[in-house]
């Protein structure tokens, strides 16, 4: 795909990798930017005119649905859905200050999001004649770490969603891509582990995926890690469990 002119929608896109996509991108293209960040959306609204910016909380499905009803109304296609936004919450279950109200909030920001706004905003991406879903996944989606056991759970959700999914479309002009990502330099990661790679080089590898239709991106360590999992797979969870 040729991502020249086309309408996206990209999540999570006050920070980290989605503030790097909205930058790579909004030049040439209609960007919808959805965040929590007010501040940041307007900066990008001062700085991208063109740019359409929409406040949501992920973590409320109410909300989520809301959004997928206003673009519904406002929009008559879209090219491209990138679900990037996620939250990671680093403690474990055995851990005393453990604040199991971040359960819902993970899975709802993780998972539910992505298959509201996947379900909810299809009909518009089946009106053009090549359109993309990309949900941004992690390594951990292919072999968990001993903390974040939610976060882990629903990254490897969403890989079992994202096949499913391109099985359900695999007749139609809707493609389910995703690009599984190492550690990112971003505020979510700050404090966390060693030689991330920059946002800026995972949007660029991200929308290099988009580009050349690739459904399952292995980007960074992530290509090692596959590796690993069908050579020596006993290894390659001992390594990750302490990621």
């Amino acid at each position: 795909m040729i991502l020249t002119n086309k309408r996206i929608v990209i999540t999570g896109g006050t920070s980290g990798i989605g503030l790097e996509i909205v930058h790579q991108l909004a030049i040439d293209n209609k960007l919808i930017v959805v965040g929590r960040n007010t501040k940041v959306l307007q900066s990008l609204n001062v700085q991208y005119p063109m740019l359409e910016t929409h406040c949501c909380d992920l973590s409320c499905p109410s909300d989520v649905s809301a959004l997928v009803q206003c673009l519904l109304q406002k929009h008559r296609s879209l090219d491209v859905l990138i679900n990037n936004a996620a939250m990671q919450y680093s403690k474990k279950m055995t851990d005393q200050d453990y604040d199991p109200a971040a359960i819902s909030t993970e899975i709802n920001t993780n998972l539910t999001a992505v298959c509201l706004l996947s379900h909810g905003l299809l009909p518009l991406l089946q009106r053009v004649e090549k359109a993309v879903v990309l949900n941004v996944n992690s390594g951990l989606a292919l072999a968990p770490k001993a903390s974040s056991a939610v976060y882990c759970a629903t990254k490897a959700a969403i890989n079992s969603f994202s096949q499913s999914l391109n099985h359900q479309l695999k007749d139609s002009h809707v493609a389910v891509l995703q690009a599984f990502m190492p550690v990112v330099d971003t505020p979510m990661t700050e404090g966390r582990g060693s030689n991330k790679i920059s946002s800026h080089f995972a949007a660029q590898s991200l929308l290099t995926g988009i580009r050349e239709s690739v459904i399952e991106h292995d980007i960074g360590k992530v290509k090692l890690l596959r590796w690993l999992l069908r050579i020596v797979p006993s290894v390659a969870k001992r390594i990750m469990v302490n990621a």
